[in-house]
C-alpha cells in the first residue's frame, strides 16, 4: 500500500553514513531511518552481535526468558533516570506508546483519574490510542471517533496545563521532550520541570515519549535528562535497536503490568536484544553521546552560517535530531527534493521544516557536505 510518499530512489547497500542506490550513485544519508540507524549502516560490532545471536538462538516466546532479554533489561535499567524500573518489550515505538497508555490509564481508573493530558503538535503513533494521543488533526481525521481519554494543551503553556489539571481526574501528563514529527521543537528546561512539579502536586504522572529523542539521541539516553527531569513512565524505541525493530515501555516497579494486563509475542527476542546490548556497547566505548551533542551543534552552526540570506528562518533541535524551519515561500519537501539531488538524503517534520537524523557516528567531513548542499538546496527551492 502506498503508505509512504516515496522518493525516486531504491537503495541497495549501505556502510557508516552512505548509501547507494540500484544505479551505483552514492548519497549521504541523514534520515538514518528515521532516527533509527543509530550506528550507521552495516556497523561491525552491531552486524557480529545479530549474526552471533542469529546463530544462537532463535525465536523463544516469552514463556521462557533469555540472557539478551534480561541483560538488556539491567542494561537499560541502570541508565535511564527511573527510580526501580521495571520494563516491557515489543517491537516499534507506536506498541511501546500504546503500552504506556494502558499502563497510566490503569493506574488512573485505580483512583478515579481516568483522563491523559497531552499536547497540540505532538505525535505517538498510528495506532488507535496513539492516534487519539496525537496532537495533529489532520491525523486524525479519517478515523473519527477515537478513544476519548485525552485532555489537549498547548506545549510550553503551564497556565493551559493548569486548567487542564484542574478537575482533578488526570491520570498521567504525556509529552514528547522535543515534538518530533511536529516540527523538532524542544520543550524548555523551565516548562518541563514546570510539568514534573505540577504532576507532583496533582498526583499524576509524568510520562514521557521518547521513541523519536531517546536512547542517546540527543547526547542523552532520555532526552528530559537535559532539563533534569525524571520521568515516572518512559517509551523507548528507534535508535534503541540500531536498525532492528524494538521498543521498551520503562516504569517505576509500583506501576508495573501484572500477568495477562499486557503481552507481546516478538517482544524482547534474543535477536533484536542483542542488536540493542552491541548500540548500547558502541555508544559507551566511543563516547557517542559526548560525539552526538559536539557533532550536532557543528552540523546547525554550518547550515545556519551557509544558509543562502532570506531562506532559513530558524534552526533548532537537540543532538542530533535537528529541524531547520524554512523561510517563508520556500517549501521543506523542495529543499529535500534539492539535497537528494546532491547526493544528501533527508526527511521533514512537516510542510516548513526539514529534518536531520543522521547516526551518532557522523563525522566532521560529513557535516561539511550536509551543510554545503543544503545551502544549495535551500537557495534552489527559494528560486
Amino acid at each position: 500500500m502506498h503508505t509512504y510518499a516515496r522518493f525516486p530512489v531504491t537503495l541497495v547497500r549501505g556502510e557508516g553514513l552512505r548509501v547507494w542506490d540500484e544505479t551505483g550513485r552514492e548519497y549521504l544519508d541523514l534520515i538514518g531511518g528515521l532516527g533509527a540507524l543509530s550506528l550507521g549502516h552495516c556497523h561491525p560490532a552491531w552486524v557480529e552481535a545479530v549474526e552471533r545471536a542469529a546463530r544462537t538462538i532463535g525465536m523463544t516466546s516469552n514463556l521462557v526468558a533469555t540472557r539478551p532479554q534480561a541483560e538488556l533489561a539491567e542494561r537499560l535499567a541502570a541508565l535511564v533516570p527511573i527510580e526501580d524500573p521495571r520494563i516491557f518489550f515489543c517491537n516499534s515505538g507506536a506498541e511501546a506508546n500504546e503500552a504506556l497508555l494502558k499502563l497510566v490509564r490503569k493506574h488512573g481508573l485505580r483512583r478515579g483519574a481516568p483522563t491523559i493530558v497531552v499536547l497540540d503538535g505532538s505525535f505517538h503513533g498510528r495506532t488507535v490510542a496513539t492516534l487519539a494521543a496525537t496532537g495533529q488533526p489532520a491525523k486524525r481525521a479519517e478515523f473519527e471517533p477515537l478513544v476519548d481519554w485525552f485532555r489537549f494543551v498547548p506545549p510550553g503553556d503551564l497556565a493551559a496545563l493548569d486548567e487542564a489539571l484542574a478537575p482533578g481526574d488526570v491520570a498521567a501528563v504525556f509529552l514528547e521532550p522535543v515534538l518530533g514529527e511536529g516540527g523538532v521543537i524542544p520543550l524548555e528546561a523551565a516548562y518541563l520541570r514546570g510539568v514534573r512539579e505540577r504532576c507532583d502536586a496533582a498526583g499524576a504522572l509524568l510520562a514521557v515519549d521518547e521513541v523519536q529523542a531517546g536512547a542517546g539521541r540527543v547526547g542523552e539516553w532520555l532526552s528530559c535528562s537535559l532539563a533534569r527531569v525524571r520521568p515516572d513512565v518512559a517509551s523507548l524505541a528507534k535508535a534503541l535497536g540500531g536498525g532492528l525493530p524494538i521498543g521498551a515501555l520503562i516504569a517505576r516497579a509500583d506501576l508495573a503490568f501484572e500477568p495477562g494486563e499486557h503481552a507481546s509475542t516478538f517482544g524482547g527476542g534474543p535477536v533484536p536484544c542483542a542488536a540493542a546490548l552491541a548500540v548500547l556497547d558502541v555508544i559507551e566505548a566511543e563516547g557517542l553521546l559526548g560525539a552526538v551533542r559536539t557533532m550536532g551543534a557543528l552540523l546547525r552552526r554550518e547550515v545556519e552560517r551557509l544558509a543562502p540570506a532570506g531562506t532559513l528562518a530558524e534552526a533548532r533541535g537537540r543532538g542530533l535530531l535537528l529541524g531547520f524551519e524554512t523561510a517563508p515561500g520556500v517549501e521543506a519537501a523542495a529543499v529535500v527534493e534539492g539535497l537528494r539531488d546532491r547526493g544528501v538524503l533527508a526527511s521533514t517534520a512537516g510542510p516548513a521544516t526539514v529534518r536531520f537524523t543522521p547516526p551518532f557516528t557522523i563525522a566532521a567531513d560529513d557535516v561539511d557536505v550536509a551543510a554545503k548542499a543544503m545551502a544549495g538546496a535551500l537557495a534552489g527551492a527559494a528560486a
